[in-house]
């Protein structure tokens, strides 16, 4: 296999490559939705302004000119995903506000006795469609009562055809705002599991593939060195080892990609770690967090087997145990060893070897975590570490801010 074959091939198995994927927008068919809502209404309203005997007609088609050439301006910007901005659609927003408050100049006495649309009329529905794809929930829902109260300035009154009417606003808003959330999120899932598809597709290919040249062949040394004894049955021991690993390697669940929130899966960045030397246990669900908190606890894990291997002895046990427990993760490294002496740390601390307390509870403290340590001549070592969620997230707020 091609150097450059294997590094491909091991971005599959580690996880390495994490570059985020640009796709399309899951709710694009609801901003044509929006788009085709606007164009419709504001036929309406043209009908509206024709059948009805305005105090100012050339202001009422003043307006109705404006809201076609606003219709003109945010069609041709929501049909294209990158020109749909957020202040765009606020913009959008106080455009129809604006236009829904000069009712008043508009309207005569009768229309307002005979209870006549506004101005706008419908048009101003196809606004709180655009917040509600755009900004979800929560942003239909206060797109609805910025309307909402713009209706009621522009009637000087509440009654139940008002009251009706911003009910119906708000209501829109956040039914559109739902399920604009719950296809992005449904899109986010189904990328995940094609992603996870691929990977596991192309472990099986390797795994395959190594099964046929490098397993074989570690398993021919460990059964030829095995026999000839001497200095080969250590390389055998090593090889058997090594074969051990890399069946585990192989047969592991693929490492997956950082999602488009910057999140990781710990679980299956420990599962790696298991060697015919290390236990892993590890929780049947993901363990999502931010990918640089997974990396700071992998790199804790590193560090601390690091320890095992070199002052626990070379037929030293360890095992790794990760535990969800909803409001916190656990992580437990735990081995068989002679086990720390008491004050053993603190002299490693003074003579400069800085290990455990920066590679380990340093990071640990960036954390916002806890760590205890149980250790006893002759009786191994336990690390035990807590990371709570809540100071995980902020945590994470405080990296992307660069405070770290």
């Amino acid at each position: 296999m091609s150097s450059k074959r294997l590094d491909q091939s091991s971005r599959y198995i580690s996880g390495y490559s994490r570059r985020p994927v640009t796709t399309r927008d899951p709710a694009n068919p609801m901003w044509w939705g929006t788009i085709m809502l606007r164009a419709i209404t504001l036929a309406f309203a043209a009908v509206a302004v024709h059948h009805y005997e305005y105090q100012r007609p050339w202001l009422a088609w003043t307006v109705l000119g404006v809201m076609a050439a606003w219709t003109v301006v945010t069609s041709v910007a929501y049909a294209r995903q990158r020109w749909r901005w957020r202040w765009l659609v606020i913009v959008d927003l106080f455009v129809t506000c604006g236009l829904m408050l000069t009712t008043p100049w508009t309207h005569t006495e009768a229309m307002y006795e005979a209870n006549a649309p506004l101005i706008t009329t419908v048009w101003v529905s196809a606004t709180v469609a655009a917040t509600g794809v755009r900004f979800g929930a929560v942003g239909g829902v206060l797109g609805g009562v910025v309307l909402s109260i713009g209706t009621i300035l522009a009637r000087w009154e509440v009654t139940l055809d008002v009251v009706r009417d911003c009910v119906l606003l708000i209501a829109t808003g956040l039914v559109i705002g739902i399920a604009a959330g719950s296809l992005r999120a449904a899109a986010v899932v189904l990328a995940r599991a094609l992603r996870a598809e691929a990977a596991t597709a192309e472990r099986e290919r390797l795994a395959r593939s190594i099964h046929d040249s490098v397993l074989q062949v570690l398993a021919r040394v460990r059964k030829r060195g095995t026999e000839v004894g001497g200095e080969a049955a250590e390389l055998a021991r090593l090889a058997g080892e090594q074969e051990i690993a890399l069946r585990a390697l192989v047969a592991s669940e693929p490492n997956g990609e950082t999602d488009e929130g910057g999140f990781a899966d710990l679980r299956r960045r420990l599962q790696v770690r298991s060697t015919p030397k290390v236990a892993v246990s590890t929780p049947a669900g993901e363990v999502r967090l931010p990918e640089h908190i997974v990396d700071e606890l992998d790199a804790i894990v590193t560090e601390a087997l690091s320890n095992v291997e070199r002052h626990a002895g070379e037929h030293a046990r360890a095992w790794l145990l990760l535990e969800d427990l909803g409001s916190e993760v656990v992580m437990s490294i735990r081995d068989d060893g002679p086990g720390i002496a008491e004050g053993r740390l603190a002299d490693a601390a003074a003579e400069g070897r800085m290990g455990v307390a920066q590679s380990i509870k340093g990071r640990v403290a960036a954390l916002g975590g806890t760590i205890v340590l149980e250790t006893a001549p002759g009786a191994g070592t336990e690390w035990e570490v807590h990371v709570p969620r809540t100071t995980t997230a902020a945590a994470s707020r405080a990296w992307r801010r660069g405070e770290r």
